[in-house]
């Protein structure tokens, strides 16, 4: 792995530190008035989602971690796996659910997914900030029950349960948030 300085960090770098795999969401280089210079980070463990503090002396190296980021298209669910393949080299990977998270809860048949790897470990999986999905199962809206933003519940394709407006029905397409799951307008 190449040893980079500190003063060359920036945002979205990863680091194989001793005790893991960090992504830089934010730093921040101070130099105070005495004493030696220091860089302040913000860092993201790529494994558990966990964010920690940690300060770094001014100049000194540290390990960057080299993430294979491919473009993956979403095939079919085996069991209880996910099934991928490369868009270029046409190459099959069975992904379980916990590497995916949440981005799970919004994949369908040919959807594209960016995943990043670290030799074999699948550390990160990225999805378009909105995913298209038709519902399956939901209460119908009741006549003269219009309150200006009421909500009820309604179940995805994919089985994931979201709140909807009174209005959507069965069979409608609708857009999701996949970063908070919310209900963004039907299409």
């Amino acid at each position: 792995m190449p040893a980079i300085s500190t003063n060359d960090l920036k945002n979205g770098i990863s680091l194989l530190l001793d005790n893991g795999l960090f992504t830089v969401i934010e730093f921040q280089h101070v130099k105070p008035g005495k004493g030696g210079a220091f860089v302040r980070t913000k860092l993201r463990n790529l494994r558990n989602g966990n964010v920690i503090e940690k300060t770094f002396n001014a100049g000194i190296r540290v390990e960057q971690a080299i993430l294979d980021k491919r473009d993956m298209q979403f095939l079919y669910k085996d069991g209880d796996d996910f099934v991928f393949m490369d868009t270029e080299t046409y190459d099959q990977m069975t992904v379980v659910p916990v590497a995916l998270g949440d981005a799970a809860d919004y994949l369908i048949e040919s959807a594209t997914a960016v995943i990043a790897l670290f030799g074999d470990e699948i550390v990160s999986v990225e999805i378009p900030a909105s995913a298209e999905l038709t519902i399956t199962d939901t209460e119908p809206g009741i006549q003269g029950d219009r309150v200006s933003g009421a909500r009820k519940p309604a179940t995805l394709q994919t089985g994931k349960v979201i709140q909807v407006p009174l209005f959507v029905v069965i069979g409608d397409k609708v857009k999701v948030d996949t970063r908070s799951g919310d209900y963004i307008t039907r299409v």
